[in-house]
């Protein structure tokens, strides 16, 4: 294995190299998304260029960043950056692609028969069991620190193709919490209110910097023999080389729980927006066939009175004159009584 030059700060943004299978899973994910938009639009159906933007940039553009940038040029002589390229598939890239809802894109996308499909399988035992949200955080946090504490890290470093499987086994570990929690559709038990998804993620950014805590004050080289024997004169000190590391797990982990976490109170915000809109509409209508009551019933009083002063009976009664609102308890009524 050729030894890279020295890491410097130009280099860190200049140094690149291509990695054909990240390469085909960029090209599949993005062509797949893109064929989604364009087939709503030719439907005359719109699609928020705000997801569109943050699956293509944050969510495959990190995976480029994490496999192809000088994190994948230096990953087998440092072990920091192999630490960032990691943790940015584990964390990053998977709030990126679920960001721009392609669970959602895909239902409305595809035939119906595909889509029926689609939706039973996001509603089968095996996705509600592996999305579900103590299993899916349970398995990031497996994944991380079998990487790291089995020899499954090492052995990837020395095999290319291992390697690669290692990106796809960080990318899916972090999406199965991510997609469901972000996603428009029902994929989370009907428990997952967003103040419970909420909850979810800020207790998910904890566990998230688990890992790196653990990597940076462990005593035992991980992958040392490998880092001892690659590393190049011009490296920092191993030990030091994987607190570095340790240190820039946390901090990404710790960063990422924000901008997620704001994702959720949006979307919650948005949902409670249009509830609020809807049962408006409804108690507009609602109010309409009210007004026309009236009338109706000044009528029928009046023809009752008249009908009474015949009888010599009286047809007025306690329920004729009090307010629709005071004796339904339909929720509109109740929302009246609450407001006056």
């Amino acid at each position: 294995m050729e030894t890279p030059p020295q890491l410097t700060l130009g280099r860190l943004f200049s140094s690149w190299q291509a990695d054909v299978p990240a390469l085909l899973v960029v090209v599949l994910l993005g062509g797949l998304y893109g064929w989604g938009v364009l087939r709503l639009r030719r439907r005359g159906e719109a699609w928020p260029v705000a997801r569109t933007v943050a699956f293509a940039l944050l969510g495959l553009g990190t995976i480029v960043v994490a496999t192809m940038s000088a994190l994948a040029v230096y990953d087998r002589v440092l072990f920091w950056p192999a630490a960032v390229q990691n943790v940015l598939l584990d964390l990053i890239a998977p709030l990126g692609l679920a960001l721009g809802d392609p669970l959602r894109l895909a239902l409305r996308a595809l035939p119906e028969r595909a889509a029926a499909r689609a939706q039973g399988a996001m509603t089968g035992r095996l996705f509600r069991l592996l999305t579900f949200p103590l299993v899916s955080t349970a398995l990031v946090l497996a994944t991380e620190l079998t990487i790291y504490f089995t020899p499954y890290f090492e052995t990837a470093l020395a095999d290319n193709w291992l390697h690669q499987l290692m990106y796809l086994h960080l990318l899916l570990a972090g999406s199965l919490f991510v997609l469901p929690v972000l996603t428009r559709e029902e994929a989370l038990p009907a428990w997952c209110t967003h103040p419970v998804r909420a909850g979810l993620v800020f207790v998910d950014g904890i566990i998230d910097a688990v890992p790196g805590i653990v990597v940076m004050t462990h005593g035992t080289l991980i992958a040392g023999s490998w880092y001892l024997s690659h590393s190049p004169s011009w490296a920092p000190d191993v030990q030091h080389d994987q607190q570095l590391g340790g240190g820039a797990m946390v901090s990404i982990a710790e960063l990422v729980a924000l901008p997620f976490l704001l994702a959720i109170l949006v979307q919650w915000a948005r949902t409670e927006r249009a509830e609020t809109v809807a049962l408006d509409r409804r108690l507009d209508a609602e109010l309409e066939v009210v007004r026309a009551r009236p009338a109706e019933g000044s009528t029928g009083t009046a023809t009752g009175a008249a009908t009474g002063a015949e009888t010599g009976t009286s047809t007025e009664g306690p329920d004729l004159v009090r307010p629709w609102w005071e004796t339904e308890n339909s929720e509109v009524a109740q929302r009246i009584r609450g407001q006056r």
